[in-house]
């Protein structure tokens, strides 16, 4: 098998298990929103089994670089999405109507706009040694440097935002 068929071998799984990874999340949060609470924990389990999975596919493939490397990687990453990606998935949601996958890749939109432009600056500032807190929007994914009234993407009240 040539090697270009090994590193895409290595991509396909790292894609297939972080989605199985994110799919297991969120199955393990119906399963207590059930009730079901040995079954969310079998998916939780599996969903972090996944993530260890995607991770070595990634380290394998030799695409965790450098901090300032990966950094740059991320950015590009999240402007295509806000650029490219969703303006044509909510083109596709608004010509259809569906009112919820407006929603969503609205939010998603926004919130890319707003991780790029934190990659962005935490590469300008890498060698910064004062801590930095980030503030992450539980409703569409935006994140803060600090704790906001209210989400400025979908209006979620700040404190409901999760500290990192």
């Amino acid at each position: 098998m040539s090697e270009n068929k090994v590193l895409k071998h290595l991509m396909e799984a790292f894609a297939g298990e972080s989605q199985a990874n994110r799919k297991y999340t969120a199955f393990a949060k119906k399963a207590e929103a059930e009730g079901k609470k040995n079954a969310a924990k079998l998916f939780r389990a599996a969903a972090e089994a996944e993530a260890i999975h995607a991770q070595r596919h990634l380290e394998v493939a030799g695409k965790i670089l450098s901090t300032a490397e990966n950094l740059q990687d991320a950015a590009n990453g999240e402007t295509y999405e806000f650029e490219s990606m969703y303006p044509e998935f909510l083109k596709a949601a608004e010509e259809e109507g569906n009112q919820d996958a407006i929603r969503t890749f609205t939010f998603a939109m926004e919130a890319e706009k707003v991780h790029a432009k934190l990659y962005k600056e935490a590469l300008e500032n890498i060698d910064e040694k004062e801590e930095v807190f980030y503030y992450l929007c539980p409703v569409c994914g935006n994140i803060e440097k600090s704790v906001p009234e209210k989400c400025k993407i979908c209006g979620a009240p700040g404190s409901k935002f999760i500290k990192f």
